[in-house]
């Protein structure tokens, strides 16, 4: 079983992790996205750890890619019709392997990557058949910290939260943009 101190990139679903799967479409070109801001923080806080944060998602998203600019994340695949695959891609390009990934879903397109990165992490809402694999099931719902829940619980079990919470209380982090 892979260890929290051998993760080196957390790569997530977008849509039931990040968001709670709702899709709003503005007429027929625009959609709307709720992310939460917590999440954001969560980023931040696996890059400064120096963890690799990637999305992968089988829809395509403006409002994805405005957000991942925002935080910094280079490693966005959109419209992936097979997640195993581009995960794998991924992982090459990266220099690293499977089992050094965190991967986060919540519904049946993400079993394969469930089953086969080194830790899993499912939202409280996922479906049964993801929640019954994965290696964390959260307590948090898709698009309510779910993301945030993930990198807190790695941070703690790499024994490096404690610093991050001092740093904070002492007032020295800069809260980049979230």
């Amino acid at each position: 079983m892979t260890t929290a101190s051998a993760i080196k990139v957390i790569v997530s679903d977008v849509d039931g992790v990040w968001t709670d799967g709702s899709i709003i479409y503005l007429g027929e070109q625009r959609e709307i996205k709720a992310f939460n801001v917590r999440d954001g923080l969560g980023v931040k806080l696996a890059q400064k750890a120096g963890i690799v944060v990637a999305l992968v998602t089988s829809r395509r998203s403006p409002a994805l890619e405005r957000r991942a600019r925002e935080l910094g994340i280079t490693e966005l695949r959109q419209g992936t019709s097979n997640k195993l695959d581009e995960v794998q891609r991924l992982a090459k390009t990266l220099h690293v392997e499977l089992n050094q990934i965190l991967y986060a879903g919540d519904d049946l397109p993400d079993l394969p990557l469930m089953m086969t990165a080194g830790i899993s992490a499912a939202p409280l809402d996922a479906a049964a058949e993801v929640r019954n694999v994965a290696t964390w099931n959260l307590e948090s719902r898709g698009g309510g910290g779910a993301f945030r829940e993930i990198v807190e619980r790695l941070l703690r079990e790499r024994g490096e939260w404690d610093r991050i919470v001092q740093e904070f209380a002492s007032g020295r982090p800069e809260a980049q943009s979230i």
